[in-house]
């Protein structure tokens, strides 16, 4: 007896209708009878598998995968290939090259990812895979594993050490701007910059979101520093405007954070908010809070500056002031305590005095004891002609009067110059010279010297000394008292 068995069969073959074959009926054998022959259509190998590979890319068209990235592999050709697995089960996962370039992160082994792509199989090994063209963390926690990493690597690199910081010039006369040229950051750094101290601001264009991103801004950091000659700016300023971590994802880029650490120019990094923070902060030569505070960092307040310029200005015209008037007060108490003329001359005059009457003797003194040498010499010279020695002793002794009188001719030469230095200084200080300028001396009936106007009285007779005489004079014009009797008329001279 035989007993229907219906199979079913859920693909499609290559040279079907169209229509799904829904099963196929055949009879089971009895155990005592041959087998008969299969109905079923052959199938070469390749056959089935395009059969599969379809079956699968039509029914999975397009999924959203997550998972654990595992053995990640980059080919020559740019390809990428990586095993997206979970604690159950493994699924092979490939990335072509054009989308691998377009990833905003670096897929790692062990990082959790989300992949979209479409089912496929692979023919030559009989397996499936996803092919996937967009591939993204899986959540914040997975990008700041991820950004705690390359910050641990660059860290241990030295790109984040203080000693390679540079310090921001004072007052740049150049600002160059890697931003956005539609957003509000470029107007923000514009406004406050004007209201600050307005200073020539190159803008360098650039993305800053998306995958294009990150490569755009080294490129800005790397041509600006480039650039020779008047258009090389003094500082560069990297901002954005605030976002989520995706947002501000490009700044983490390794391309750009070594772009900021390699500048030449001081670098200062304003992207985000105050509490947002990206590896470019790490790098940059100064954080700003905010791209605004980035404009603030850059340059001073011009009214500030004028105003302290002043201020000092003022202060140095105070201490220039305080400082000669200082140096008056003390030339006055200086030149009070000169001696005069004659004291400064008295001690060179006794020394000149004493040193003319010691000369005399002295003479006197060396030529006895030049003769007294000379005999005790003649003494032993005996054994020498006569007319020798005297002229040996001639010699020496007229020698020996020259350098005595040359000493003495020194010494009364010094002695004179000393003493016509004295006499100029005497000459200088002395009222004489003030008189021969066309002053004159005027003194009282009793020789005393009037100083002043208010010690005269109209009628007081005083004496007028000029550099070539004296000459009597009456204040006033009235008649002179001169201890009761009259003095001589003569005109006044005020």
């Amino acid at each position: 007896m035989q007993t229907p068995i219906v199979w079913p069969v859920a693909s499609r073959f290559p040279g079907d209708t169209g229509e799904e074959i829904s099963s196929l009926l055949y009879t089971a054998p009895m155990a005592d009878s041959a087998p008969p022959a299969s109905n079923l259509p052959e199938l070469s190998v390749s056959e089935i598998s395009q059969a599969v590979k379809r079956t699968m890319e039509t029914t999975f068209d397009r999924v959203r995968v997550r998972g654990e990235l595992g053995r990640v592999t980059v080919a020559k050709s740019g390809h990428m290939y990586a095993d997206l697995k979970d604690e159950n089960a493994s699924l092979s996962l490939v990335m072509w090259k054009g989308a691998v370039g377009q990833l905003r992160f670096r897929p790692e082994e062990g990082l959790e990812v989300i992949a979209e792509g479409k089912l496929s199989t692979f023919p030559g090994k009989s397996s499936y895979q996803l092919i996937a063209d967009r591939l993204e963390p899986a959540g914040v926690g997975a990008l700041l594993a991820q950004l705690e990493k390359l910050k641990q690597k660059l860290a241990a690199e030295g790109l984040f050490a203080a000693a390679r910081k540079k310090p921001i010039p004072f007052l740049p006369d150049t600002i160059g701007v890697v931003t956005s040229p539609t957003g509000a950051v470029i107007r923000d750094i514009l406004h406050r910059l004007g209201e600050r101290f307005p200073r020539r601001v190159l803008l360098w264009p650039v993305l800053v979101q998306g995958e294009q991103a990150a490569g755009q801004v080294a490129a800005a950091i790397r041509g600006f520093n480039s650039f020779e000659g008047s258009l090389r700016p003094d500082v560069i300023i990297v901002a954005r405007g605030g976002g989520s971590i995706e947002d501000l994802w490009a700044f983490n880029e390794e391309i750009v954070v070594r772009a900021a650490a390699e500048s030449a120019i001081p670098l200062i990094s304003a992207v985000g908010h105050e509490t947002d923070t990206t590896l470019i902060d790490f790098a940059s030569d100064l954080r700003a809070p905010t791209p605004t505070g980035a404009a603030e960092k850059a340059v001073p307040v011009r009214a500030q500056l004028i105003e302290q310029v002043e201020s000092f200005g003022g202060r140095l015209s105070g201490g220039l002031l305080r400082g000669m008037e200082r140096r008056r007060t003390e030339l006055r108490a200086t030149s009070a305590r000169l001696p005069r003329p004659e004291a400064l001359l008295a001690f060179a005059q006794q020394r000149f005095d004493r040193a003319a009457e010691r000369l005399g003797f002295a003479l006197q003194a060396n030529t006895r004891a030049a003769a007294a040498r000379f005999d005790r010499i003649g003494v032993r010279l005996r054994a020498e002609t006569l007319t020798q020695a005297m002229a040996r002793r001639a010699e020496r002794l007229g020698e020996l009067d020259k350098r005595l009188i040359a000493a003495v001719n020194r010494g009364l030469a010094d002695d004179t110059r000393r003493l016509r230095q004295t006499g100029r200084l005497l000459e200088t200080l002395s009222h004489r010279s003030v008189l021969a300028r066309g002053f004159a001396l005027v003194t009282d009936e009793a020789g005393g010297v009037v100083r002043s106007a208010g010690a005269l009285s109209t009628g007081d007779a005083v004496k007028l000394t000029f550099a070539d005489g004296a000459a009597p004079a009456v204040i006033g014009g009235g008649e002179g008292r001169k201890k009761g009797k009259a003095a001589p008329v003569q005109g006044s001279l005020f």
